[in-house]
Parts: C-alpha cells; sequence; structure tokens
C-alpha cells in the first residue's frame, strides 16, 4: 500500500510539472508572436506616442472651352474614431450633438466592426463613423471635442457646380465600395472617387495625392502638438485642373431646346474632335448627387421612367434612317457603282423589287446623287445597293463578298464599333455580319430586295448618336475624323495622344464635294429649308427613324459654315416624326447660337416653337381626338 502511495505521488509530480511546463511554453509563445510576429504592440506604442491624420488633396478643378469655371470644391467633415481610444464615451452626449439616436449610433458601429462590409477594420485605425456633416454641425461637435476620446474630425472637399447643367458629360462623386478599394490601395473606407462621365474617366489627374501629418500624444490621447516639428510630414498634392472641349453656354442652351423631349444633342468641332455639347434630355442638376442626399436623390433618378440617369449620346441606339445615305453617297461612288451624273428613277414615289415596294417623297424623277441627297431620295439609294450587291456580285465573288466589302466601307465611317471616346459605357452599334443573313435567310438565298431597308440606314443597322454626330465631321472633313473626346487640356500633361490621331475612311475627299453640295441643297430649298440662318451657309441631312412603339424619331446632321466648318452635330428627338420637325430647328438654333452668341430676332418665332414644345409620343392614329 505505502508503495502504491508513492508510485501515485511521484506521477501526480510528473503532471503537475508537466503543466507549469505547459503554461510556461504557451505564455513564451504568446510573448514571441505579440513581440516578434504581431505589430499590435508595435502599433499600441506608436499610436500612444503619435497620431497620424491623413491630409486629403484638393480635388482639381474643372474648366469649359472658353475658361470658364464649372466645377469647383467645398469643405466638408467627416466624423472619425479609433476604437481602442473611446474610453469613458458619452454615448447619449455624442448623439444628441450629431441629432442622430442611440439605435443609429449602435447601428454604425455595428457596420464598422462588420469585416464583411469594412474589411479594413482595425480598432487601431481611424474608422468613418459619419461623412459630410455640414459646418454647422460641425461647429457644435468641435466645442465639445474634448469629452469624445477617439473621436476626430477629418477634413475633405465636395464637388460644387457653377450652372445645373451636363450632369451626365462631367459626372460624379461617389464614396469608394469594397471592390474599389480592392483594385487600387490609393482608396481608403469613407475615400470619394469618380463614379461616372469626366469625374471618372479622368479620376487619376483629378484626385490629386494624399499627405500624412504626425501629430504627438499625452498618455491620455490628447493631441499635444507636430511631432519631430512636422519633419515627417507629407504634404498632400492637389489634383490636376482640366478643361473641357465643352461649351457651357451652348450646353445650357441646348438643354433648354431639349425640355418636354426625350431625345439629345451631340454637338462635335471637326478639325479636332472635341465635344463640344453632350446633351442628354431628361437631364438632372448636378448638386443633387453631392454630400449626404446623394444616395436618396440617385434612387429617385434611378426610379424616374423617363430615365434621366441615361446616357443617350453614348448608350442609345436608333436606326440612323436618312442621315446614312450620306454614307451610301460616298461608298458607292468609291467603289464606281455611281458617279454624281449617275440617275435613278422614282417611279410614282416607289422603289419596285421582288414584289416589294419602298415609299419615297414626292420629287422629279429621274434624278442625279445631288438631287438625290437634297430630297432624300429612297429609290436612288436602293438603286445603289443594287448596283453593288447585285449587279456587280461577280467583282465581289458573290453577294455575300459583295456585302462584306459594303460593310468594311460602313465600318471605317466608325459604325458598327466603340468610337473609343472618353466616356465611359460607350456602345458600339450594330452593322449585321453576312454570316447573320446567312443564319437567317439561308447561304446564297439573299440579295439586295432581302435586305434593301439598309440602303437607308432601317433595318440591320444601329448607331448611337455619338457616331452620327461623327459622321457629319467625317463629311465636313471630307473623309476624316479624330476620335470624339471631351478633355481640351490636362493641366501640365496636354491630352492623350490617340485623341491627336487623325483616321482615314476608306473614301477619297475628292467624292465629298457633291455630297457638301446636296447638303447645303437641303438646307436652301430642300428637306431642311426651315432651318436656313441668314448670314451662315450650313449643310445639312434630315432623317426619320422607323419607331414601332409610336411616332418615328426626328433626325437631323449638319455642320457649319460650309467652307471650313467649326461645329458638327447629330440631333435625334424621340417620337419627332419627321426630321424637319423637331430635330432641324433644333440643330439650326444651336449652330446659330455658337457661331454668332445670339439668336436673330428675326428668329425668334423659330426659337419659340422649340422652347414651347411638348410632344406627343403616341402614334397619330392612338391618339384622342
Amino acid at each position: 500500500m505505502a508503495y502504491g502511495r508513492k508510485k501515485d505521488y511521484r506521477n501526480r509530480s510528473f503532471i503537475v510539472g508537466g503543466i507549469f511546463l505547459l503554461v510556461a511554453v504557451v505564455y513564451v509563445s504568446v510573448l514571441f508572436y505579440l513581440q516578434i510576429v504581431s505589430d499590435e504592440y508595435e502599433q499600441v506604442a506608436a499610436n500612444n506616442a503619435t497620431f497620424v491624420n491623413t491630409l486629403y488633396p484638393s480635388r482639381g478643378l474643372i474648366y469649359d472651352r472658353n475658361g470658364k469655371l464649372i466645377v469647383s470644391n467645398k469643405p466638408v467633415y467627416d466624423v472619425m474614431l479609433i476604437m481602442r481610444e473611446m474610453q469613458g464615451f458619452d454615448t447619449l452626449e455624442f448623439c444628441n450633438t450629431l441629432e442622430i439616436t442611440k439605435a443609429q449610433f449602435d447601428e454604425r458601429i455595428a457596420e464598422i466592426k462588420d469585416r464583411k462590409k469594412n474589411r479594413s477594420y482595425s480598432r487601431f485605425k481611424p474608422q468613418m463613423f459619419m461623412a459630410q456633416i455640414p459646418a454647422e454641425q460641425y461647429a457644435r461637435l468641435q466645442e465639445k471635442l474634448y469629452r469624445f476620446p477617439g473621436v476626430f474630425v477629418q477634413n475633405r472637399v465636395l464637388r460644387e457646380y457653377a450652372v445645373p447643367h451636363a450632369a451626365l458629360a462631367i459626372g460624379s462623386i461617389g464614396e469608394v465600395n469594397a471592390k474599389q478599394m480592392e483594385e487600387d490601395e490609393f482608396y481608403s473606407a469613407g475615400d470619394l472617387k469618380g463614379q461616372s462621365g469626366v469625374e471618372r474617366m479622368y479620376e487619376t489627374y483629378l484626385r490629386g495625392e494624399k499627405g500624412r501629418q504626425y501629430l504627438m500624444r499625452d498618455v491620455h490621447g490628447r493631441i499635444k502638438g507636430s511631432f519631430n516639428d512636422g519633419k515627417d510630414d507629407i504634404a498632400p498634392v492637389p489634383g490636376k485642373n482640366i478643361t473641357l472641349g465643352l461649351d457651357i453656354d451652348l450646353q445650357q442652351y441646348g438643354e433648354e431646346l431639349m425640355q418636354n423631349k426625350l431625345g439629345c444633342i451631340v454637338a462635335l468641332e471637326p478639325s479636332s474632335g472635341e465635344i463640344l455639347s453632350l446633351v442628354s434630355s431628361p437631364s438632372y442638376d448636378p448638386s443633387l448627387l453631392v454630400g449626404r442626399e446623394r444616395s436618396a436623390n440617385y434612387a429617385k433618378l434611378l426610379a424616374d421612367p423617363q430615365k434621366p440617369l441615361f446616357d443617350r449620346p453614348m448608350m442609345a441606339m436608333y436606326p440612323p434612317g436618312s442621315t446614312f445615305k450620306l454614307v451610301m453617297s460616298a461608298l458607292m461612288q468609291q467603289e464606281n457603282i455611281i458617279t454624281e451624273n449617275t440617275r435613278f428613277p422614282c417611279k410614282n414615289g416607289y422603289y419596285y423589287a421582288r414584289g416589294r415596294r419602298l415609299g419615297c417623297h414626292d420629287h422629279k424623277s429621274p434624278i442625279n446623287l445631288q438631287q438625290a441627297i437634297r430630297y432624300s431620295c429612297n429609290a436612288y439609294f436602293c438603286y445603289c445597293l443594287k448596283g453593288m450587291l447585285d449587279d456587280n456580285a461577280g467583282r465581289y465573288g458573290s453577294t455575300k463578298g459583295a456585302y462584306d466589302k459594303w460593310r468594311e466601307y460602313v465600318m471605317s465611317f466608325g459604325f458598327g464599333h466603340e468610337l473609343g471616346v472618353d466616356f465611359p459605357n460607350e456602345q458600339a452599334g450594330f452593322i449585321m455580319e453576312s454570316s447573320g443573313y446567312d443564319r437567317i435567310y439561308g447561304k446564297g438565298s439573299w440579295k439586295s430586295a432581302t435586305v434593301i431597308s439598309i440602303s437607308i440606314g432601317q433595318g440591320e443597322i444601329l448607331a448611337t448618336p455619338m457616331q452620327i454626330a461623327n459622321l457629319a465631321a467625317i463629311v465636313a472633313n471630307k473623309g476624316s475624323y479624330h476620335t470624339p473626346h471631351i478633355i481640351k487640356n490636362i493641366e501640365g500633361e496636354g491630352i492623350p495622344e490617340k485623341y491627336k490621331e487623325i483616321h482615314h475612311t476608306m473614301v477619297d475627299s475628292v467624292y465629298f464635294d457633291v455630297i457638301h453640295d446636296g447638303m447645303f441643297d437641303a438646307v436652301t430649298q430642300g428637306t431642311a429649308s426651315i432651318g436656313l440662318i441668314k448670314g451662315i451657309d450650313f449643310c445639312g441631312k434630315t432623317g426619320t427613324a422607323e419607331n414601332p412603339h409610336g411616332n418615328d424619331h426626328s433626325i437631323f446632321v449638319a455642320f457649319a459654315p460650309k467652307d471650313n466648318p467649326k461645329i458638327a452635330l447629330a440631333v435625334y428627338v424621340e417620337n419627332g416624326g419627321f426630321g424637319a420637325v423637331w430635330a432641324v430647328p433644333i440643330a439650326s438654333l444651336m449652330i446659330e447660337k455658337y457661331l454668332k452668341g445670339q439668336i436673330d430676332p428675326r428668329r425668334k418665332w423659330l426659337e419659340d416653337y422649340v422652347l414651347n414644345g411638348v410632344i406627343d409620343p403616341r402614334k397619330p392614329e392612338d391618339r384622342e381626338e
């Protein structure tokens, strides 16, 4: 019994010794982790001695082409917390000062600590509690700040707009999300970033570079002054100012003309490709998407059935209608299908093919190319397509081969692909591939009559208003263009090289003279004569895009003056009917405003007609009498 008892004591001594050894190993391991592996003690020590304050740079200013400031900055204040330092925190007083409830405080603290929502959370690092408080609220908080340990105010800037126009063109800035922070380490929770328009495309120039300020703190965490006399501080670098090609006065006038209408205006400077005006209607005041009400206002705009957030110039795709006859006129001459003297009949105002009848206008017949452009003759361009796809198919091996060549020409005019405009969400439009027709009709089973509507910009053709405006610039330049762009100058940088490059179509410049003459005739004695401007010779082409859901869309492209053009533009008015009804008057007024600075009083009647017009989108037969 005694022997067994001694043996038990010896086993117990091993167990106790093992426990002490295990505790020692754990204790040493924890000390090793905390002091060697983890930076927690280093952070605690550093945070006890210093506080690092992020200095946000002033965002670059935005000017229009004439040097008018259109976007500037205004100061705002963000309430920041350092969780570890919130000792003896008077939550109720803090909530009263910021005019929030205790429930709202608790909810926000939970969001900050939720690593799914806030991946950068650390109780040692500043966290955004409330963004963009107004100046009067900041003043109240500043008086009591000493009572709220772990709380400080971060100064930032928000955008301020000189005019309530060009919202989609300029774009907006908003708080970064988790994905944006992952993609670019420049951003932290609560930071603002360009989310659309110019603000997004030129974000890296506009945002500048953050600075850092090191401050000393006492044992109670109170700021006692600059650390190391500020020698370690890094000053913020302001963002670069940028100048746009936009003429803000022309933009404002265009938005006024498009009131009570759906559609858009795109105006370009042909010699440079700079965007002079980018109107999308309906629009909205850009200041709605600034500050703490941004989310609520964005939700309202998003729910608006008229889609003010939809960027029609870049994203809407319409049939180009008769404006496409300008492309047909050029490429058919280049391919020797026609000359400027080639005449075709317009039998009783119709073109007949394989039992199909395509309507036209009432005009004399037969007519040559210049007259076909003047009168916008459908039959003429149907004959052109027949000549290329059927009569001369042997030159290309087959109708399909001829169509492929036709499509190559069309794409050289900027259709069927993105142009590379400096805006997000640019759409490519659509030009059917020959393989698409093979799938629909069968290989070798389709001819010009099958696809005849493409000759007049209908059928399997879709284009953005930007592409149509670029077509106007191409014709103005007699076959060449710069990629459309809104940037005119980046401070110290100029503009990207790609916008200096000149692109050439597959059509020689000599074939555009007759097109200019036909477009001039259209304004002076043809389908666009309502747009005549005394003292300004300009060229234009009307269009009407078929719309199965209501009235057809009214289209007009133009450039002015006829010699040495300064402006080229496209106007789309949805449900506006014929081009001459709405698009021509709007384009005419825009041209006069840009070139003369004001509207001739004798044309006040036309301005009143456009400004006071309200378009009924329904088809005539659906309207109540």
